[in-house]
C-alpha cells in the first residue's frame, strides 16, 4: 500500500498538488451564492487532498491527479451540504419543477418544454424562469451531486478492494444509467453540461457561446438538472 513509503512521499505530493485544489475550489466557488467563503472551500479542499495522499495505492493503476481531484470535489460538496442555508420553499419549489417535468415527459413522451412545464404548475413562464434560477443558485441537486454519488465510490474503489459487490455494481448501474440520461437531454442542455463541467467554461462564457445571457444559461443548466433528477427518480 501507498502507506509504505512514508509521510514524506505523501507531503510531497500534497505539495505540488496543492494548486489542484485551488483551481477545483475557484470553479465550484463560480456556481455557488456570494455567501460561500472561497478560503472554506480551499481549506476543505486540502482536508481531501490529505486524504487523497494518505489512502492512494498506484497498483490500483489510476493517477493520482485523478483520485486526489475526486477527494478534494467530494470534500468541497460534503462541506456546502454541511451549511444548507436554503430555504425550504426553495427545496419544495424545486421537487415541485421536478415532478411537473417528470408529468409532462410521461403525458408527451417527449422532452418537457419550458412553457408546459409551466403550465403544468399552473404559474407563468416568467414566474417558472425565476424557480428556476433560484434552484440554481442553491445548488439542490446539481449535476455536481449526481456525479459525485459515483465518483466517490469510484474513488473509493480505487484505494480500497473493501466495498461490497453489490454497491458496486449498484454504483455502476447508476452510472450507466446517469450517462443514458444525460445523452437524453435536449441538445442545448447536452452542450451546457458538456462546457460547463467538461470544458470547465464559466456561465458567462458559455452565454457567449450559444449567444445568449448568463442568467438564461443558467436557467439551461438548472432545467436540465431537473430533468435529471425527474428521470433517475427511481434510484433516490
Amino acid at each position: 500500500m501507498y502507506d509504505s513509503r512514508g509521510g514524506e512521499a505523501q507531503a510531497d505530493l500534497v505539495e505540488r498538488h496543492a494548486p489542484l485544489v485551488k483551481r477545483i475550489a475557484h470553479h465550484l466557488m463560480a456556481r455557488l451564492p456570494s455567501s460561500v467563503v472561497l478560503d472554506d472551500l480551499i481549506q476543505s479542499g486540502m482536508i481531501g487532498l490529505l486524504e487523497a495522499a494518505r489512502k492512494y495505492d498506484p497498483s490500483k493503476g489510476a493517477s493520482f491527479e485523478t483520485y486526489a481531484g475526486i477527494r478534494i470535489r467530494g470534500a468541497i460538496i460534503d462541506e456546502v451540504r454541511k451549511g444548507d442555508w436554503t430555504p425550504r420553499s426553495v427545496h419544495r419549489n424545486s421537487r415541485r419543477v421536478a415532478e411537473c417535468i417528470q408529468t409532462v415527459e410521461a403525458r408527451t413522451g417527449r422532452d418537457a418544454q419550458d412553457a408546459e412545464v409551466a403550465d403544468e404548475m399552473g404559474v407563468s413562464l416568467q414566474d417558472y424562469h425565476s424557480l428556476l434560477k433560484d434552484s440554481s443558485s442553491s445548488r439542490l441537486f446539481s449535476f455536481d451531486e449526481m456525479r459525485e454519488s459515483t465518483d466517490t465510490s469510484a474513488g473509493e474503489e480505487v484505494a480500497s478492494d473493501d466495498a461490497p459487490p453489490d454497491a458496486l455494481q449498484e454504483d455502476e448501474a447508476f452510472q450507466r444509467a446517469l450517462a443514458d440520461a444525460i445523452a437524453g437531454l435536449p441538445e442545448r442542455e447536452q452542450l451546457v453540461f458538456a462546457l460547463y463541467y467538461d470544458e470547465e467554461l464559466n456561465l458567462k462564457e458559455i452565454g457567449q457561446v450559444l449567444g445568449v445571457s448568463e442568467s438564461r444559461v443558467s436557467q439551461i443548466h438548472s432545467q436540465a438538472a431537473l430533468r435529471l433528477r425527474a428521470r433517475l427518480e427511481s434510484w433516490r
